[in-house]
């Protein structure tokens, strides 16, 4: 059975402080592996993992005051992901800013966008 997270439940903070208006967080973690085969033979015998890569992208309604002000500091974003008793704790380690946008449409509110990348994602389910 899959596990749903609601997004009016779940809660984001950077350094310790709320996020305030967050509309969506996407994250993608990917790691090289490389196959190992034996001498004479066209099977995999062994995977051997190399680097690895954290990219995210934060969805903010209108602007986030402590995103605007982070500039080249690196920071650690967590993200506590709730539905009723469902928990998982999310935390981006040694994280840093490496883009930001902002649209606004007509009729709607502004929305900016700010990516990121992390040495580490860990996701601890609670």
């Amino acid at each position: 059975m899959a596990t749903i997270f609601a997004a009016n439940e779940s809660t984001i903070q950077i350094d310790g402080e709320a996020v305030e208006g967050v509309r969506s967080i996407d994250y993608r973690f990917a790691q090289i592996r490389q196959n190992v085969y034996a001498l004479g033979s066209a099977e995999r015998v062994a995977m051997i993992s190399g680097a690895q890569a954290v990219e995210a992208v934060l969805r903010v309604a209108s602007t986030s005051r402590k995103l605007n002000e982070i500039g080249d500091t690196q920071f650690q974003l967590t993200a506590q992901l709730k539905h009723g008793d469902t928990k998982m704790n999310v935390t981006f380690d040694e994280c840093y800013l490496q883009s930001k946008s902002f649209q606004m449409g007509v009729g709607e509110h502004g929305e900016a966008t700010y990516g990121f990348t992390a040495a580490r994602v860990r996701e601890e389910v609670a």
